[in-house]
């Protein structure tokens, strides 16, 4: 007979719910459920930072935000606004989004404007076609660019308006000609 406190079964008893307050445990993943609309405020239990993953075969229409970081293996259209956090987009991600975020990492195609709090990282596979507004940027070589890039200053970030004088530098890829900045 199975009793409650055995230990060693493979799967949970559909009638008893999930108990958050337990210790993580190293089977359970938070990261594949927090994709959902519904995901828990309290997140923060595991002993690494929380990473939401959308995989190679998803596909999502709409607007993605949260307060955790986000990977991108699949394809992603719309928006994406998680402000304080990191999104990348892997090898195998193709966005055509708007993204708005505290750190950006690109490694596959995107299609849109980037906005970082922080920087903005165009690695050797990546390809960014879109403005980028950030503290920091770094585009390795073989990397893909093609838009204009605005370099804040930390002192501009809060007041959000384009009468701050921040830096600007209009960068474009041999294809296209250099776009006139004003500062």
């Amino acid at each position: 007979m199975w009793k409650p406190n055995q230990t060693g079964n493979s799967s949970p008893n559909p009638s008893e719910p999930v108990r958050p307050a337990a210790p993580a445990t190293p089977s359970f993943e938070p990261a594949a459920r927090s994709t959902s609309s519904s995901a828990p405020a309290t997140a923060s239990s595991s002993a690494t930072s929380d990473q939401a993953t959308i995989g190679k075969s998803l596909i999502i229409k709409g607007e993605v935000t949260g307060s955790e970081s986000l990977y991108i293996d699949g394809k992603v259209e719309g928006s994406i606004n998680l402000p304080g956090n990191r999104v990348t987009v892997g090898r195998n991600g193709q966005v055509t989004a708007n993204i708005s975020a505290r750190e950006i990492v690109v490694l596959g195609k995107v299609r849109g404007n980037v906005n970082a709090s922080d920087r903005v990282d165009i690695r050797s596979e990546g390809s960014l076609s879109g403005d980028v507004v950030a503290q920091r940027i770094s585009i390795e070589d073989g990397a893909f660019f093609k838009g204009g890039i605005d370099i804040r200053k930390p002192g501009n970030e809060k007041g959000g308006s384009s009468e701050s004088k921040p830096n600007s530098v209009a960068a474009a890829s041999s294809q296209e000609t250099a776009k006139a900045v004003t500062v």
